[in-house]
C-alpha cells in the first residue's frame, strides 16, 4: 500500500529576489544583496527535505526604491512567475519584495492566477491563511508607511538645506564643478565655462533673440557641460539648442542663487553673472515671451490680431501643466492658414496618447475667457470695489467700460495685463485676475478693490459637432440624451429576453430587422453601471451618442471602457482635447 512517505515529493522550484534601495556598497566584493542571497540560499537548502531547490537565476534589483515596481529583477521574475518556472519566491524580508500596499495587492493577485506563494526567511508567515495575509497587509503597512515618513524627511532636508543657500546635489549646473571636499556642499566657479556662460547672457543682452543667440554660441564653439558617470558613460558636449539656451539664462545659479521649486534663496556659491545684467535679461526674456512675432515666416504678411497667443504662460490644466501656443498649418487657395491651439506640455513630449492632455483651438480659448472675464466685471459692478473715493469710483467706472469693450475685441495688451492664471479642468474653469494690473487698468488704488472678486469659476464645456469644435462656458446643465437612454434601456431589456432563451433572429423579427442591428445594439448592456449612471444625469462627453456607440467598438473591461470612452476617475475627458 502507497503512503505518503513513500510518495515521490513534488520539487517546489524557488526563486531568490534581493533588493538595495541606494547603490551605496554595491560595487564591494561582497555588499547587502549578496548576504540576502546566501541566507534565502541557506534557508532553501534547509527545505530541501520539503522538495525546495533553489533555480539558478538570480533576481537583484540594486540601488531601487521599493516603492515602484517598475524594476527589471522583479520584471523578469514576475515573467518567469507568468510562464511558469517558479513556483516559490524567497526574499529575505517582505520588504525587500514591495514597500506599497497596492503593489503587494496587485503581486499577490499575480501569485495566485500562478499559483505561486513567497516566503520571508526573517518573518515566519503563511500566506495561505487569513490570518498570514492579514499579518502581510500589516506588515506591508508600516513599509509604506516608513517609506513615505523617509521621503518627507529627507524632502524636508533638502528644502531646509536649498533655503540656507547650499548645493544639494543633481546635474551640476554648466560653469560650475562640485567642490572636491565631500564634506562641502557647495559649487566651484570652472573658468572656462564661466566664460561662455558670460558670453551667453552678453549675446542675449545684445541681441534679444534666442535662435540668434544660439547661432552665435554654436559658430564661437560653445558647447554643453561634458559629464562623465561613474558608470564610465559619457554625455554632453553638444551643441546648444534654442531650448538649452533659454534654460540657462533662466537659471538663477548663476547670480549666486539656488531655486526650489517655485521659491529662490540666496546661495553660498559665487555668482558669474552681475545682478544688473540677470535683470535685464530676464526683463527681456519676458517682454519678447508676451510678445508675438510681427511677419508670419510662409506669407511673409503681418499677422492679424486673432494670431497672437494671449493666454501664453498663464493657462494650466488641472495636473499643473501648462499649455503651451502651438499652430498647424492649412494650405488654401490663396496660401496657407495658420491655425493655433494651445497644447498640454506632456503631449507635446512624447506623451501623445496621454487621455488626460488637452487640445484646444487657440482663438476659440481666447474668446471664451475673454467672454467670462467681461461677463463677471459687468454683473460684479460696484461691488468689485471697496473703500473707494467717489471720485476714483467714477473714474474706474468709466475705466470698467474701456476694460469691457477691449475684452470683446481680445485685445492682447489688456488681457495679459488683466489675467495672471487660467485654470482648465474637466467642465470646470477657473480665472484669476491680477488686482495690480486691474489696478493700473482702471487708474485706483490696489487696496480699493475686493480681492474676491478677483477669482472667477464658471462651467466649461467642449462640444464636437463632426470636425468642428465649440467652447462653451458659464453656468449650463445638459440634458439627457434621451435617444441614448432609450436605446440602452432596449439592449438590457433584449439581454434579459436571450437569457431566457429568445433568439436575436427573433427579435429582430418583432422589429422587421435581420438579427444584424440588434447585435450591434445588444452592445449597449454592457456599459458600466458608472457609464449607464453618467449618461442618465447627462453627464457623459458631448460626442458620446448613440451613433458613436454604434459605430465604435465597447471593451468588456470597465477600466478601458472609462478610458476609452472618455471617463477617467470619474471625470469626463473629452476627446477632442
Amino acid at each position: 500500500m502507497e503512503t505518503p512517505l513513500s510518495r515521490e515529493r513534488r520539487t517546489i522550484r524557488c526563486a531568490i529576489y534581493t533588493r538595495k534601495s541606494s547603490e551605496e556598497g554595491l560595487d564591494q566584493e561582497f555588499n547587502s544583496l549578496d548576504a540576502q542571497f546566501e541566507a534565502c540560499a541557506a534557508y532553501i537548502a534547509s527545505q530541501k527535505a520539503e522538495g525546495w531547490k533553489m533555480v539558478p537565476e538570480r533576481y537583484d534589483d540594486g540601488g531601487i526604491s521599493g516603492g515602484t515596481l517598475e524594476r527589471p529583477g522583479i520584471q523578469r521574475l514576475m515573467a518567469d512567475v507568468d510562464a511558469g518556472r517558479v513556483d516559490m519566491i524567497v526574499v529575505y524580508k517582505i520588504d525587500r519584495l514591495t514597500r506599497s500596499l497596492a503593489d503587494f495587492s496587485r503581486l499577490i493577485d499575480r501569485l495566485d492566477t500562478a499559483n505561486c506563494s513567497f516566503v520571508s526567511v526573517t518573518q515566519a508567515f503563511n500566506t495561505s491563511t487569513s490570518m498570514g495575509r492579514l499579518t502581510l497587509n500589516v506588515l506591508l503597512s508600516f513599509a509604506q508607511f516608513e517609506r513615505e515618513v523617509t521621503s518627507e524627511r529627507i524632502r524636508d532636508k533638502i528644502a531646509a538645506s536649498k533655503k540656507k543657500g547650499l548645493w544639494m546635489g543633481g546635474m551640476v549646473p554648466m560653469g560650475y564643478d562640485v567642490d572636491p571636499d565631500p564634506k562641502v556642499r557647495g559649487l566651484l566657479i570652472n573658468p572656462a565655462e564661466a566664460g561662455h556662460i558670460s558670453t551667453l547672457f552678453a549675446l542675449y543682452d545684445k541681441h534679444e533673440c534666442l535662435s540668434a543667440v544660439a547661432a552665435k554660441a554654436r559658430d564661437q564653439g560653445i558647447r554643453s557641460k561634458h559629464r562623465v558617470f561613474a558608470s564610465g558613460r559619457e554625455f554632453g558636449g553638444a551643441v546648444l539648442s534654442h531650448g538649452a539656451v533659454h534654460n540657462i539664462l533662466t537659471n538663477p545659479i548663476y547670480v549666486g542663487r539656488i531655486r526650489h521649486k517655485h521659491l529662490v534663496h540666496d546661495g553660498q556659491h559665487e555668482a558669474i553673472i552681475s545682478d544688473e545684467l540677470w535683470s535685464r535679461v530676464q526683463d527681456k526674456l519676458q517682454a519678447h515671451a508676451a510678445r508675438p512675432r510681427v511677419r508670419d515666416p510662409i506669407t511673409r504678411k503681418l499677422k492679424q490680431p486673432d494670431a497672437k497667443s494671449l493666454l501664453a504662460g498663464k493657462l494650466f490644466d488641472e495636473t499643473g501643466d501648462r499649455l503651451t501656443p502651438s499652430h498647424s498649418r492649412r494650405a488654401t487657395q490663396t496660401g496657407h492658414k495658420r491655425i493655433r491651439y494651445y497644447v498640454s506640455r506632456r503631449l507635446m513630449q512624447g506623451s501623445k496618447d496621454d487621455p488626460s492632455g488637452w487640445r484646444l483651438p487657440a482663438l476659440k480659448m481666447e474668446r471664451a475667457v475673454c467672454g467670462a472675464i467681461a461677463d463677471h466685471l459687468a454683473e460684479a459692478g460696484d461691488t468689485l470695489f471697496h473703500d473707494a473715493d467717489p471720485i476714483a469710483l467714477y473714474r474706474a467706472q468709466d475705466g470698467m467700460r474701456s476694460i469691457h469693450d477691449r475684452l470683446r475685441a481680445r485685445d492682447g495688451e489688456v488681457v495679459r495685463a488683466l489675467v495672471e492664471r487660467v485654470l482648465i479642468a474637466p467642465r470646470h474653469l477657473t480665472i484669476q485676475l491680477s488686482g495690480t494690473g486691474m489696478a493700473r487698468a482702471l487708474g485706483i488704488a490696489p487696496d480699493s478693490i475686493d480681492p474676491d472678486k478677483l477669482r472667477i469659476e464658471t462651467g466649461f464645456e467642449l462640444r464636437r459637432r463632426g470636425v468642428e469644435i465649440k467652447i462653451i462656458t458659464g453656468q449650463f446643465e445638459r440634458a439627457p440624451d434621451q435617444t441614448l437612454i432609450n436605446a440602452i434601456a432596449k439592449a438590457r431589456q433584449w439581454m434579459s429576453e436571450t437569457r431566457r432563451g429568445i433568439s436575436l433572429a427573433a427579435i429582430g423579427r418583432r422589429y422587421g430587422w435581420t438579427d444584424s442591428p440588434v447585435r450591434q445594439r445588444i452592445r449597449l448592456a454592457f456599459l458600466s453601471p458608472e457609464i449607464t449612471t453618467a449618461i442618465l444625469d447627462g453627464r457623459q462627453p458631448p460626442e458620446l451618442t448613440l451613433q458613436y456607440l454604434l459605430t465604435h467598438p465597447i471593451a468588456l473591461d470597465w477600466h478601458e471602457q472609462a478610458r476609452t470612452l472618455g471617463f477617467i476617475d470619474g471625470k469626463i475627458l473629452c476627446s477632442a482635447k
